[in-house]
């Protein structure tokens, strides 16, 4: 009984694993085995069982020391195992992420020390100073551009559209490997150190990501947890958090715009990892800058100085709104202008044709451009061209202001801010100049193929700055409040700014949070959060995110977000927008409609239903399987066991009728020469067989030809039993080698021969019992409104679904139709677009009765012919009729 049972429970396992169908539960079959293997090694020795010790410790149960090597193992496996777990992992992560982070920056002040120091040093002669001005990141740039070109083309660009591709379920390959890290890391120093108007934080969301990666696959080592793909998605969740966190040394910031930038739904259950992550990298990240003497303490990255006690008057609110809204409108004209270049040179096919081959000469062009606008003696003595990035935003933000009533002179410029003044221009000029340059230059060098960002281009442009000095300027004595004089501080114009562009061209709102923690002052909360959630909101209306932009560019799988204010996305249903001529498998379908599907669709996942006539939706089976069937089927092992079949049937006939005659003979006949002579002509043909061969013959050749041969001479075992039966083996032995011999040389069929037996195996019926099976693919119901079918497909990641009427299946919708039913629902030219079976629906009318007409005929159809089912272990007689 015992073994009966066993081996039950094993066709019950094996057939969980087959189709995914529990008809035990999993939790007590598990209780019950370790119950069982409990009870045999108890008893294993005796009625009394010893604690057994682990293999492990039984090296050291001699000698000296043994309880010191005992302890110091169980200290091991202790530490191992604790270092799967997600806080090891993300302090680790935290702080390679801020070691990367410091030498990176380190490297790249390096090099822009090393231009300016070029440049100083050859003040004497002007011709010699742009050589070097050119020169210098035009090299950085071509190098940076080859070096990624070589080792990994996938490191090009700013890495948060892939991770939001990934982050959504789609497989990128080589995008998170140790050589596209190398290449990102190595390409992103060399481009900002170039000066170039580059950014740092989407590449660093990349490397983080990447590093996430790695040190998962590293971890995977010590225990398998490390293997899942969900638990690899929830540890890229929180790199992307890191990467922004140890960028900026803002953890909160970094956290909501990863989140912002890399989601549509975000598990709570993540939260907490970033912030942890996010707070050891930008603790890590400070304390180094702390360690190489570069701050006395940790502070803020960017400090500022505003008053506290009145940082800015009501008054002052709609200036703050003006930026915003202007900034919403920089933001959309940056993302459109940045496309069109990139469309541009893809369309021209010269163009293109000519750069694919030369595809260092772009990048170098660029570059000699910029720096050719940006030399200091030159036009870059209008727009601050001497100036790096971070000095740029630490004289942006200076509380003082730089223009009283528009005279430039009337300010003493001390230091860095040197650069902003020009004898023979005022402050306003330099910035005008300054944020158009800035701006067009941004958004061309962005389309460099090197690994770069475009947030810290886009933060720098100082148009807060402008209208912070413009309204300086028409208020000098300040906002007169309760006989009090406060003057206006253009550096908080200049931060409110910065946060709402940068918020425009990402469609984010936590850069207000970022720009809090760069600048160390929370002062300017109020107009911040203005500024960026109107910049967001003309923004949105007008065009994507910069990163949805470079997704559509690289046509990445995608689903666009349904925007503000379109409330017509409620009206649109399923059944409005879904494939209504699908191609399908039916249960009882042959392998020529098989071949016939695979012909006439392109679909990856192929849906499985009952019949034609009843479409009632059983499951999902792949493409690949679908082909694996068919190739199975037209296999040449099965068509050269179809052909040695029929050579053996045809020698079993031949045998049987010579097998006749020689019974008939051997009554005739009466001396032993006779079988002397009959035994003659097999001697040769059994010298020739492997003696391996002779004694083992072929698994599977035991056929009809075998048995009939026996029961022939086993009915004339009176006369000469031993040498009748002898010859008679011998000789169906001798036929059987050299019918194996035959198949081994090849198949001998005709094309025609092939062509036919192909034309009979496809006539066949389709055995799925081989073929996995999806039993539960994702279904939608027609009327499912299209707000929803989106928030679906971006929750659990679909790339399809099949639209089913009480079952039956009607139609599919993929992601390809419900991004064209989302961009088709927006207004064009200020008309809604109607969904084409809008106009025929009735909103008062209900769907009731004919539904449950139909489930009536079809539950009456279904009496009458009942659905075929798995059979259970003992067979389908032995299955209970409730189950």
């Amino acid at each position: 009984m015992a073994s009966e049972s066993d081996a039950q429970r094993a066709l019950q396992y094996e057939q969980t694993l087959m189709y995914g169908r529990y008809t035990q539960d999993l939790g007590t079959f598990a209780k019950d085995e370790a119950a069982r293997l409990r009870l045999q090694q108890g008893h294993g020795e005796g009625d009394t069982p010893r604690p057994r010790r682990p293999s492990e410790l039984l090296e050291y149960t001699q000698g000296r020391c043994v309880r010191c090597r005992v302890c110091a193992l169980q200290c091991q496996r202790f530490l191992i195992s604790k270092v799967g777990e997600d806080w090891v992992f993300l302090i680790l992560l935290g702080l390679v992420m801020a070691l990367v982070s410091w030498a990176m920056d380190f490297a790249i002040a390096t090099c822009l020390q090393a231009q300016k120091w070029m440049y100083g040093g050859l003040d004497t002669n002007v011709l010699l100073q742009y050589l070097a001005w050119v020169t210098y990141p035009t090299v950085l740039i071509t190098f940076s551009a080859g070096f990624t070109q070589i080792l990994a083309p996938q490191a090009v660009g700013s890495g948060i559209p892939e991770m939001k591709t990934i982050l959504r379920g789609v497989v990128l390959k080589e995008y998170l490997t140790l050589k596209t890290f190398v290449a990102k890391v190595i390409g992103l120093t060399c481009a900002l150190g170039s000066g170039m108007p580059l950014g740092k934080e989407g590449p660093f969301v990349h490397i983080a990501s990447m590093c996430a990666a790695l040190l998962s696959h590293f971890f995977s080592l010590f225990g398998g947890i490390y293997e899942n793909e969900a638990r690899n998605i929830e540890m890229l969740a929180a790199a992307c958090a890191v990467g922004v966190g140890c960028c900026f040394a803002a953890p909160i910031g970094g956290v909501l715009f990863s989140i912002e930038v890399t989601s549509t739904f975000f598990a709570v259950r993540n939260y907490w990892r970033g912030f942890f992550a996010a707070t050891f990298s930008a603790f890590i990240f400070r304390v180094l800058a702390v360690w190489n003497k570069d701050e006395e303490t940790i502070t803020a990255l960017f400090k500022t100085r505003f008053r506290l006690d009145f940082p800015f008057d009501l008054q002052e609110l709609p200036a703050f709104a003006v930026i915003g809204i202007a900034s919403g409108f920089g933001g959309a004209l940056f993302v459109y202008l940045n496309r069109k270049i990139v469309q541009f040179m893809r369309r021209q096919k010269t163009i293109n044709r000519f750069l694919m081959k030369k595809r260092l000469l772009f990048p170098a062009l660029v570059t000699l451009l910029i720096s050719t606008l940006t030399f200091p003696p030159g036009f870059g003595q209008f727009m601050a061209g001497q100036l790096t990035q971070k000095d740029t935003l630490v004289t942006l933000f200076d509380n003082q202001t730089w223009a009283k009533q528009g005279l430039s002179d009337e300010f003493e410029y001390l230091g860095i801010l040197e650069a902003w003044r020009h004898p023979r221009s005022n402050v306003f000029v330099t910035l005008i100049v300054f944020i158009l340059m800035k701006f067009w230059m941004s958004a061309l060098a962005t389309t460099i193929p090197v690994p770069c960002g475009a947030f810290m281009p886009v933060f720098v442009i100082a148009f807060g700055r402008l209208v912070g000095e413009s309204m300086a300027a028409w208020f000098p004595d300040g906002i007169h409040t309760d006989s009090n004089i406060y003057r206006i501080v253009p550096g908080g114009y200049a931060v409110v700014g910065a946060a709402a562009l940068s918020g425009a061209v990402t469609h984010t709102v936590s850069t207000a949070v970022i720009v809090f923690e760069l600048t160390g002052q929370i002062s300017h909360i109020l107009p911040v959060m203005i500024a960026v959630i109107l910049a967001n909101a003309v923004a949105q209306s007008l065009q994507p995110s910069l990163y949805d932009s470079i997704i559509r560019i690289k046509k990445l799988p995608y689903l666009p977000e349904l925007g503000w204010g379109h409330h017509e996305k409620y009206n649109v249903r399923v059944e409005d927008i879904m494939i209504r001529d699908i191609r399908y498998v039916t249960l009882n379908c042959k392998y020529q409609d098989l071949q016939h599907v695979l012909q006439s669709t392109k679909m990856k996942n192929l849906p499985l239903v009952e019949s034609a006539e009843s479409m009632i939706l059983l499951g999902s089976i792949e493409r690949a399987q679908v082909g694996a069937l068919l190739s199975h089927q037209l296999s040449p092992q099965r068509r050269l066991q179809a052909l040695r079949q029929k050579a053996l049937a045809e020698e079993g006939h031949r045998l049987s009728d010579a097998s006749i005659c020689f019974q008939i003979s051997t009554e005739a006949s009466s001396g032993a020469p006779t079988h002397a002579a009959a035994r003659k002509p097999l001697k040769p043909a059994l010298k020739r067989v492997p003696s391996s061969v002779a004694k083992t013959p072929p698994a599977g050749t035991a056929d009809h030809s075998g048995i009939a041969l026996k029961s022939l001479f086993c009915a004339n075992t009176a006369a000469e039993p031993t040498e009748a039966q002898g010859t008679a083996y011998r000789k169906a032995k001798h036929v059987r080698i050299s019918i194996t011999e035959e198949m081994d040389l090849g198949d001998k069929m005709t094309p025609a021969e092939i062509l036919e037996w192909e034309e009979q195996q496809l006539d066949q019926l389709v055995d799925f019992s081989s073929a996995k099976i999806d039993p539960a693919p994702f279904q939608l119901v027609e009327h499912t409104s299209l707000h929803k079918t989106h928030t679906v497909f971006s929750l659990l990641g679909l790339d399809h679904a099949y639209v089913t009427s009480i079952g039956r299946l009607v139609g599919m919708v993929s992601l390809k139709e419900l991004r064209k039913a989302i961009e088709g629902s927006l207004t064009a030219k200020g008309v809604k677009v109607r969904p084409p079976l809008a106009s025929f629906r009735d909103s008062t009318a209900s769907a009731g009765e004919p539904d449950t007409t139909a489930l009536h005929q079809l539950w009456d159809r279904h009496q009458h012919h009942p659905m075929p089912r798995e059979a259970g272990p003992g067979g389908d007689d032995d299955t209970p009729k409730g189950q």
